[in-house]
């Protein structure tokens, strides 16, 4: 699919949005700019949730993060460290639904081998700031923190992590390596089956993302948008998002938000 058959987001129609319960995101660079999540994208998430929406972020963020974000977000649930597990509220109690192919034993010597090996193989390249508070993965700084590497750099993070046994994906900051069969979408599904209940969610979400880690999920599901930035990515991914909004980041998913919202009245 090339650039020009993706339509974009105002061009979703009423029909198109009747069915849709569940709004799925990715955090960083697709409901943030620049590192931060700003007014307009936030009142988005009160918007949608407040009009009844089960909205969930699907991250490659850490556990620690997901434990605050589920305490003080407007969302249902939480899905984190590329689909590691996720987090949800029950009866004013935070639950945890773990991926059943997690990895135990010694994988986190395995990711600190793979760690070493990636600094040495990618001059510039570094753990993320956020390691300690990550249960399963690990993530590899590539364009969040300076310097900036690019993309060419993430890619060559990525092919030593494979190489050495772990699942790989790129985001538009980190190189996430874990063991486990495991990706955004098996986690979203598996969490929406026994947790949700949902039986068709290929109808009844709609998906946001801005870089090939959300590739699963614009694969999964039919309704999905990237925000604008998602453009550089494309040549590299298989499968792309249905829609595209003409903002970038937050700003690119509250004009999806207020557009969604007013075809559904």
């Amino acid at each position: 699919m090339g650039n020009e058959t993706i339509k974009h987001f105002t061009k979703m129609d009423a029909g198109t949005a009747a069915g849709i319960r569940y709004i799925l995101f990715d955090i960083d660079d697709t409901i943030t700019n620049r590192g931060k999540l700003g007014a307009a994208a936030y009142q988005a998430l009160w918007d949608l949730y407040n009009a009844g929406y089960y909205t969930i972020p699907v991250t490659g963020r850490p556990a620690g993060w997901c434990d605050a974000i589920i305490r003080q977000w407007p969302i249902c649930a939480v899905i984190g460290e590329n689909g590691a597990f996720a987090y949800y509220q029950k009866e004013e109690k935070i639950c945890r639904l773990t991926h059943p192919s997690t990895a135990s034993g010694d994988y986190r010597k395995r990711l600190d081998e793979i760690a070493q090996t990636a600094l040495k193989e990618v001059p510039g390249s570094r753990v993320a700031r956020d390691q300690f508070c990550r249960i399963y993965d690990l993530a590899l700084d590539f364009n969040e923190d300076p310097p900036h590497l690019g993309l060419e750099a993430a890619r060559r993070l990525k092919d030593v992590c494979v190489r050495l046994g772990a699942e790989a994906k790129i985001s538009s900051i980190h190189v996430n390596a874990w063991f486990g069969s495991y990706d955004k979408v098996t986690m979203a599904l598996l969490f929406m089956d026994e947790v949700l209940m949902e039986e068709a969610p290929k109808k009844t979400v709609l998906f946001f993302g801005d870089s090939p880690n959300d590739e699963p999920m614009f694969a999964y599901f039919p309704l999905s948008c990237g925000v604008a930035n998602v453009r550089p990515f494309l040549s590299g991914m298989r499968r792309h998002p249905s829609f595209v909004t003409a903002g970038e980041g937050g700003e690119g998913f509250a004009e999806a938000a207020a557009h969604f919202l007013k075809l559904r009245g």
